[in-house]
């Protein structure tokens, strides 16, 4: 008797269960999830979880994200919405209004569908990556979980790819399927376009619905912008290999270079001054040319402006010895030097050497003029002497030679100062009258050892210095 009560009570037991399951069976599948679960599972707890899976209903929206725009831009301002919540849009339609701090740019739509949300207010920072508004769009489930924006300057492109079973078939099966949304491809289907034809500017190789419509000359030409990464993939065969660099070599310094370095390492211990200035060398220009014929006579082929200013600075250096000097740290003193030994720099093939003339102050522009074109013959042959660089006083460069106007000369130790001449041009300039006239202007720049030499002193000297070479005829005075 028993036995029979509970075989009775179990085979009803199990026919209700049944029913139930049936009837769990035909609300999951008209959607009524939520009474499913909120009855069946509270009366059946076990035998639902037992025999059920639950699979929640595939949603229609897709989160519309913004798009790089380009320039390192990482966020920018929504100033203006153009649509709404409710709203039914479709592809290539305004969306909104951006603004960066280089440019302003209109987010299009990339999808035909309804706007189920909006996440940033007028005014509102927007973060690339992140989502602008979201889409209740057609065949959603068979698209990405979400998308990138599109501007007016750019298009982006969709990021799904073929799922990979489908890439399996299509392999397998030994033909090509090109990627596209079912949108596209209904689209395509309607118009009877293959999609195998269409120029694809999406992801990958994806084609878009901009794509097609560019395909049948609903949109101009080139309205898509192929996305990046199949502008790499055509470009990549076409880079050219990498070019080989020649090899290196080393070279140990020696001669001239060598004792360059030596030099310049002790000229870097002097705080350097820095005075510049112009001279108008008209006159000196005809006064020169006065003298040529005799400085042939006496042995100088070509007389220079070189001598002259050679000259001019043995005059500047008497009235301001201190830049005849030399510095002693041991001792804290100045040494001025009695006789003006004027170092001239002067290109060899050996490289650049820096000779000096002995006794300027007691030799005359011929003179000195003579003993400047020995030191550069000398200097040609390789054939300089020690003592022609020993005990130099003050230096004196030529820029001008190669083409230059305004430098900054390093001071050669233990010496106090140096100075460059730039090229010689003839420039407009007014005369006294006010009249424009044919001026021949030479610049100098000069150095000087602020620790012993001032501003002032070193400005007077070019004063000096200027004034006999803009008045040659003072030279007869010396």
């Amino acid at each position: 008797m028993q036995n029979k009560l509970t075989t009775r009570t179990f085979r009803g037991h199990y026919q209700q269960t049944f029913t139930k399951l049936a009837m769990a069976t035909h609300l999951l599948r008209n959607g009524s999830t939520f009474w499913l679960l909120k009855n069946c599972q509270r009366s059946m707890p076990f035998i639902v979880s037992r025999c059920l899976q639950l699979t929640p209903r595939l949603e229609k929206k897709i989160a519309f994200n913004l798009s790089d725009i380009g320039e390192g831009i990482r966020e920018v301002t929504v100033k203006e919405w153009f649509v709404k919540v409710g709203d039914t849009v479709e592809q290539f339609d305004n969306l909104c209004e951006v603004q960066s701090d280089k440019a302003s740019v209109t987010i299009t739509s990339r999808y035909d569908g309804k706007i189920t949300r909006i996440y940033h207010n007028i005014d509102e920072l927007a973060l690339v990556g992140k989502p602008l508004l979201e889409f209740e769009v057609e065949d959603a489930e068979e698209e990405d979980d979400s998308s990138s924006s599109s501007s007016s300057s750019s298009s982006s492109d969709s990021d799904a790819q073929p799922s990979p079973a489908a890439a399996a078939g299509g392999s397998s099966a030994g033909r090509h399927i090109t990627p596209a949304t079912p949108a596209v491809r209904r689209l395509a289907k309607e118009h009877k376009v293959n999609l195998a034809k269409v120029p694809a500017t999406g992801k990958n190789g994806r084609v878009l619905k901009g794509d097609v419509l560019e395909y049948l000359g609903q949109v101009p030409p080139g309205t898509n912008v192929p996305h990046p990464s199949n502008t790499q993939a055509k470009l990549a065969p076409a880079a050219t290999p990498p070019l080989t660099a020649p090899a290196d070599r080393v070279e140990q310094l020696k001669g001239v270079r060598k004792a360059m370095l030596k030099s310049m390492m002790e000229s870097l211990k002097i705080p350097h001054f820095a005075y510049s200035d112009e001279i108008d060398m008209s006159n000196l220009v005809k006064f020169r040319s006065q003298l040529q014929a005799s400085a042939q006579e006496q042995g100088v082929p070509k007389l220079t402006f070189m001598p002259f200013c050679i000259k001019a600075a043995s005059i500047a250096l008497t009235r301001y010895p201190i830049l005849n000097s030399s510095l002693d740290l041991a001792s804290e003193s100045i040494i001025y030097k009695g006789a003006h030994n004027i170092s001239v720099a002067i290109d060899t093939p050996q490289g650049l050497v820096v000779p000096n003339i002995k006794n300027c102050q007691a030799k005359s522009i011929i003179q000195i003029a003579k003993d400047l074109n020995a030191l550069v013959e000398r200097g040609r042959t390789g054939s300089l002497g020690p003592a022609d660089f020993a005990d130099g006083t003050f230096s004196l460069s030529n820029i001008g030679v190669v083409g230059g106007t305004y430098t900054h000369p390093c001071i050669m130790a233990p010496q106090v100062a140096i100075g460059a001449m730039g090229r010689t041009k003839a420039v407009p300039r007014f005369n006294d009258k006010d009249e424009v006239v044919k001026a021949y202007i030479m610049s100098v720049s000069w150095s000087a050892d602020h620790r012993v030499i001032d501003g002032v002193t070193m400005a007077s000297f070019s004063n000096v210095w200027k004034q006999h070479l803009e008045q040659p005829a003072l030279f007869l005075l010396h």
